[in-house]
């Protein structure tokens, strides 16, 4: 197992640091320099982000990796993506990682219905990476990661590019991708948490959990990979049910997300990226929760 000493070991999972609002760009450049001041190793864009959303955070900060987990590629063009992936480069030494993924079929829309591999996710993902290879400057594969939950999309994301970035699993399906990626690729999930202090109802976390989770679970690609885990569509209904809640979120204190990110680790992952829910996960800048888990979780290795 390879530890990218360039992410850290943990890394901030936000889509509220991808932003075009011209009005909340100090709040987030604030933000995502305190992270780096934190001790966080990579920050992690969350949703659809573009390229130029992150270069705002590169420029905000001086050493931590910024990648785009994940830039969609129904949304962007290869040769573009490309193009711009050299400008970051050669402005920010390094330290851009370009995340690709194939969406979700509830997310396609317009052109992208008329692309002739829009029903053939992996095929459509070699082809981008064709691209990439062969642009006039192309994106090396140590500097890109791949959104990947099923098999094959996992060796994919080992055989051309630094490794996986799953979102929405478990501790077993991290177990399951390492075999499948081998030693020596990234492995570096994504995991929800709900921090509450020690003693506090834990029903209340989970409803918390719940109202962020439903989104995810109306996406047939989640769906179908937790039930490849072992869940059932019963698993599925409200919200989720409390099984699925306590294996895809770490809910308590901030000792015991340390106690579930150790568990990943040991399952085989490289690197954490962690993305706090609120009330308003999609607009909040949890930064009181980021400095209590930044005091608590092995930020440095």
């Amino acid at each position: 197992m390879a530890y990218n000493a360039h992410l850290g070991r943990i890394g901030i999972w936000a889509s509220a640091l991808r932003t075009d609002d011209a009005a909340r760009r100090p709040q987030v450049e604030e933000a995502a320099a305190e992270l780096e001041e934190l001790g966080y190793g990579t920050l992690w864009l969350g949703g659809s982000p573009s390229p130029d959303m992150a270069y705002r955070l590169l420029a905000a900060t001086s050493r931590a990796t910024v990648g785009t987990s994940i830039l969609s590629i129904w949304q962007h063009a290869a040769p573009e993506v490309a193009a711009r992936h050299a400008q970051l480069t050669d402005e920010f030494g390094g330290r851009f990682l370009l995340g690709l993924g194939v969406s979700h079929d509830e997310a396609k829309s317009g052109a992208t219905l008329d692309h002739p591999l829009v029903h053939r996710p992996y095929s459509a993902m070699r082809s981008y990476l064709d691209v990439l290879d062969n642009a006039p400057r192309g994106v090396p594969a140590a500097q890109r990661a791949l959104a990947a939950l099923g098999p094959k999309m996992l060796k994919l994301a080992a055989d051309r590019s630094l490794g996986a970035l799953p979102y929405l699993v478990t501790v077993e399906h991290t177990s399951e991708a390492r075999s499948i990626l081998g030693a020596e690729p990234l492995l570096a999930p994504e995991l929800k948490v709900v921090l509450q202090p020690g003693g506090a109802d834990r029903a209340e976390a989970r409803g918390t959990a719940r109202d962020y989770l439903s989104h995810y679970l109306a996406l047939a690609n989640y769906r179908n990979s937790l039930l490849r885990l072992g869940f059932a569509e019963s698993d599925f209904d409200g919200g989720g049910s409390d099984r699925l809640i306590d294996a895809v979120f770490a809910i308590g204190d901030a000792e015991a997300v340390r106690a579930r990110v150790d568990e990943f680790f040991a399952a085989g992952a490289d690197h954490m990226a962690l993305q706090v829910v609120t009330a308003n996960t999609g607009t909040d800048l949890p930064r009181a929760e980021w400095r209590t888990l930044a005091e608590s979780l092995p930020l440095h290795g």
